[in-house]
């Protein structure tokens, strides 16, 4: 992964060829991640929420970042106590992120972003770190904008993973900045592909992305629950049932990934005539659950756009 040519570079180990593109933004190698390590760049964090904590937790599970060059910040210590047990150097300072990190993840809230960075003091002119932001409703048009009072044409990636991102099993879209390179986008693609399934896409599709993949967990989560209780309700043990359900969901999403069936086809395969599951299918046609799904996808796309146009 490249980011800053004083001091980035990707490390390849055995058996992943280093195909090297220099560039006059840094160096970037081969774009296989399976066992690249990134050092010794340092990467900073603005905000350690969960979604901060689940990217940098594959970083470092991944050995794309060293630990001990990374940077953390936050206003308070009930996050960065976590970050420390990890390795990670921690700072109630923002402004030393800013100016020691080459690629900066900017992990706040979406209503103390622009605080925060009228906070922060301009960097020096040889220091143009990337800044990826995670933030919801911010385009790249208002980021650009707004961190242009650091650093001249700034290098912005706009972000939107999700918190599976945390074992190595999310979903991590992003969409790149006018000031960008070449070696920035296959640096983001190597590192951001640690956390899963990671793609590029134009940025009006950013906001659907996060009804459907940014908030899609939550979803998800309550459908496990709920599975559970009915299998409760019917007599097994909590654990059991928990387990059961989480293990179908993971199945079923396993089978829709590796066959490349559509998923209705993979239905009626389950659906046997007269049978027990064409029947939980009816139950479920009756009480709205398609439609459930569908408006739980357009109401958070529609807040992500609310947040952006409030900002």
């Amino acid at each position: 992964m490249v980011l800053n040519k004083h001091q980035t570079q990707l490390k390849q180990t055995e058996n992943v060829p280093a195909e090297g593109t220099v560039t006059d933004t840094g160096t970037v190698f081969s774009d296989s991640v399976h066992e690249s390590i990134l050092i010794p760049a340092n990467v900073g964090f603005v905000g350690c929420g969960n979604m901060a904590q689940a990217l940098l937790h594959s970083f470092i599970k991944k050995e794309l970042v060293n630990p001990s060059c990374v940077i953390a910040s936050a206003p308070s210590d009930r996050n960065l106590s976590k970050l420390r047990t990890w390795g990670v150097k921690t700072t109630n300072d923002n402004n030393k992120v800013i100016k020691q990190c080459d690629v900066i993840f900017l992990c706040v809230k979406p209503h103390l972003l622009r605080k925060m960075i009228n906070e922060l003091n301009t960097l020096e002119a040889d220091h143009s770190p990337l800044f990826v932001s995670i933030v919801s409703g911010y385009d790249l048009n208002t980021l650009e904008e707004m961190l242009s009072v650091l650093v001249h044409a700034p290098r912005v990636v706009r972000t939107m993973p999700n918190t599976p991102s945390m074992v190595g099993q999310g979903c991590c879209l992003y969409t790149l900045g006018t000031h960008t390179s070449p070696a920035d986008s296959f640096a983001m693609n190597s590192i951001l592909s640690s956390v899963g399934f990671c793609a590029e896409i134009p940025e009006y599709q950013m906001d659907a992305a996060c009804g459907l993949a940014g908030s899609g967990p939550a979803y998800i989560y309550a459908a496990i629950e709920a599975l559970a209780d009915g299998g409760v309700k019917m007599g097994l043990p909590r654990q059991l049932a928990q387990t059961l359900a989480a293990q179908t969901v993971k199945g079923a999403a396993t089978m829709v990934l590796e066959h490349g069936k559509h998923p209705a086809q993979l239905k009626d395969e389950v659906c046997s005539p007269g049978g027990t599951t064409i029947a939980a299918m009816h139950s479920l046609e009756k009480n709205g659950f398609r439609n459930a799904l569908i408006s739980a996808v357009e109401a958070a796309a529609l807040r992500s756009i609310e947040l952006g146009s409030d900002k």
